[in-house]
């Protein structure tokens, strides 16, 4: 029976990463399901968190890859972009604690590469956002 966990540790892995990319899928679904297997909590949680903060970083170096010519290209307003701009040079690294948020955090962190904010403070924010999203879908979970 430990080979089932092992494999849904594995599986917990993968789930997360492709969640924290442009892949329309929740990590907390499986991050429950390892807990109500008696997945130990904070092995849990630690996977999940590193599986989907490698997700989130995929998706910043994605945005890192974007070039302004592609924007253009694909007719996306100006205005709307600048404004987007603003609010990230605003905040900075600060708005990587919300990618954690499902479908915007994923367009977050790629606005974050894109608009070239500093990769160490994104990261670490992202992280801990990350962190604190397992963290508290773990306490719901062992409070019911």
């Amino acid at each position: 029976m430990d080979w089932l966990l092992e494999l849904g540790y594995i599986g917990l892995f993968v789930g997360s990463f492709l969640a924290s990319t442009v892949v329309p899928f929740s990590a907390d679904v499986l991050l429950i399901g390892m807990l109500a297997a008696g997945g130990s909590p904070w092995v849990v949680i630690a996977v999940a968190t590193i599986g989907n903060f490698l997700g989130g970083l995929t998706s910043y170096g994605i945005g890192r890859l974007g070039k302004w010519e592609w924007i253009e290209k694909l007719g996306a307003n100006p205005e709307k972009i600048a404004r987007h701009k603003a609010k990230i040079d605003k905040y900075g690294a600060w708005v990587a604690l919300l990618s954690w948020v499902p479908f915007i955090g994923d367009i977050l962190a790629i606005a974050l590469g894109f608009f070239r904010v500093k990769f160490v403070p994104s990261a670490l924010f992202m992280l801990l956002g990350k962190f604190g999203r397992f963290v508290a879908w773990y306490l719901i979970y062992a409070a019911l």
